[in-house]
């Protein structure tokens, strides 16, 4: 068996938590809104037609932002499409998932059902075929009080209130060829830089997000960014990340180990962002928004793409497997790991599409596989991010090189005293004994500890077997100074420790 130790402090903080580390992502793609979180008619629909199983599956899952409505369908998308009464809203095609957009639900529904589900709204903005003057009606239908066209309209259409969104992307994507408006990063930077200096007149408060890169294998990776913050700095608050990861050509052990690309790429993010800042003489320290990222075997979508223009048709409906929850339980540890400067992040996407949560039209929603670390961790991860030493075996992946068996990432709540320690066993053999040094926060107890693994890393949740994977409760020893566990090959762990009462010691 192979041994690894853990060492942490409640002195070495890296960040707090941030609680928008912990969201989600809706978009109008395949079923993720249609028999999705939307379905009329359905047994558990409430008055406004929003299935009750998805929405208490969501406050489960422990979601607290949702960016909206999209990801690529935005670069296309008509705002004003979606208000008003449902039966005179267009029906359009939407050119960036070859389906038929019904519009019946837009963003006064989706404000709607995010109040419901109790998150915040992160909403997207057009700049692939529009610009700035939509940037600027739909933040005044969203945001602006009344006694204007657009604020009376929305109240006509029922919202007296303003949707008080705060978060905005200013569009997405738009350094790839596949985006319906793409651009160079000069064309791109200059969009951005106009649309957020008119958003800011409009009301100063906002934060704006501008495109970073589709993904860091882009050619112009890096450059892109520079270009961009060198055009839009001094205007926008974070720019973003995305990433997807599959296994590739048979490769489970450089799958495994994900985290260590998203490491690197939010690193070379930070690094270019100020990079700028210093050429700029800036003191602003530009954040990193990772607003889209998961698991997606985005080859298999490519080998299948749609080819008949359809309603809500059934796109990347991913089934996920052991290994890939604990692959989505590292990601969250990368990104709390870097709560200093990621400031944002959206799982991709909530229901159906690439989601922790599966449903049928007319029938269940269940969770899948990567539903359990993400509810877990947003569940327990309270307080501080620490700095977490680890000390582990090494072995060979072929498209990260060297990279430790274990990671692991720790944080603590000084109101209650108590720490948690996220951890993965990323060899799909070897067990790995795991020791936790603890002297520094005193006597500690093992208040609750969950283990995700199976013998079988390719098992899986369906419609049939929704509770074949779930956390389970995972032996784990307590010593004077020390928390000692033995990590199944690929699994993911979530240990919390507490305080021992007053008596008890």
């Amino acid at each position: 068996m192979f041994t690894a130790s853990v060492a942490i402090s409640p002195d070495h903080v890296i960040a707090p938590v941030r609680r928008r580390l912990f969201g989600s992502f809706v978009e109008h793609m395949g079923r993720c809104v249609h028999t999705g979180i939307h379905e009329p008619g359905h047994p558990t629909a409430d008055e406004d037609g929003f299935r009750g199983d998805v929405l208490a599956l969501t406050r489960e899952l422990g979601v607290e932002l949702v960016r909206y409505p999209g990801g690529n369908f935005v670069s296309g998308y008509r705002w004003e499409d979606g208000i008003g009464p449902v039966a005179d809203r267009p029906v359009r095609r939407d050119l960036a998932w070859h389906s038929i957009e019904t519009n019946a639900v837009g963003v006064d529904e989706f404000v709607r059902w995010a109040r419901k589900a109790d998150v915040e709204v992160m909403y997207a903005v057009n700049l692939g075929t529009r610009g700035v003057a939509e940037a600027l009606d739909v933040h005044e239908y969203v945001n602006h009080e009344g006694g204007t066209h657009l604020a009376e309209l929305r109240r006509r259409n029922g919202a007296e209130r303003p949707h008080d969104v705060r978060l905005w992307c200013l569009g997405n994507e738009l350094d790839g060829p596949w985006q319906t408006g793409h651009k160079t990063a000069h064309e791109y930077g200059r969009l951005a830089a106009e649309t957020a200096r008119a958003l800011r007149q409009a009301e100063p408060g906002l934060e704006l997000v501008a495109c970073g890169s589709s993904h860091s294998r882009m050619p112009t990776f890096g450059a892109w960014e520079a270009t961009v913050l060198e055009l839009a700095y001094d205007q926008v608050d974070h720019i973003s990340c995305h990433a997807y990861y599959e296994v590739l050509d048979g490769d489970v052990d450089s799958f495994l180990a994900s985290a260590v690309d998203m490491d690197r790429q939010i690193e070379s993010v930070v690094a270019t962002a100020d990079a700028v800042g210093a050429r700029l003489r800036s003191r602003k320290r530009i954040g990193v928004s990772f607003d889209e990222w998961n698991v997606w075997y985005q080859t298999r979508f490519q080998a299948d793409p749609p080819t008949e223009w359809q309603v809500a048709p059934r796109l990347i409906e991913d089934t996920y497997d052991v290994a890939d929850a604990v692959v989505v339980g590292n990601l969250l540890i990368s990104l709390l790991r870097h709560g200093d400067r990621v400031t944002a992040a959206c799982q991709a996407q909530l229901v159906n599409v690439i989601a922790p949560i599966r449903t049928e039209p007319g029938g269940p929603a269940w969770r899948q596989t990567t539903f359990h670390p993400f509810a877990l961790t947003s569940r327990l991860a309270r307080g501080h991010v620490l700095r977490t030493e680890i000390t582990a075996p090494t072995h060979t992946t072929a498209r990260h090189g060297d990279v430790p068996v274990v990671d692991a990432v720790a944080t603590h709540d000084p109101s209650s005293g108590e720490t948690v320690l996220f951890a993965v066993n990323r060899h799909r053999t070897e067990p790995v004994e795991l020791r936790v040094a603890t002297k520094a926060f005193g006597d500690l107890e093992v208040a609750e500890s969950w283990i995700l693994h199976d013998p079988d890393p390719s098992a899986t949740n369906t419609e049939h077997t929704p509770d074949r994977v779930v956390p389970r409760p995972h032996p784990t020893e307590r010593t004077d100074n020390s928390v000692r566990v033995v990590l199944p090959p690929i699994s993911w762990h979530a240990i919390r420790l507490g305080a021992i009462p007053d008596g008890r010691h």
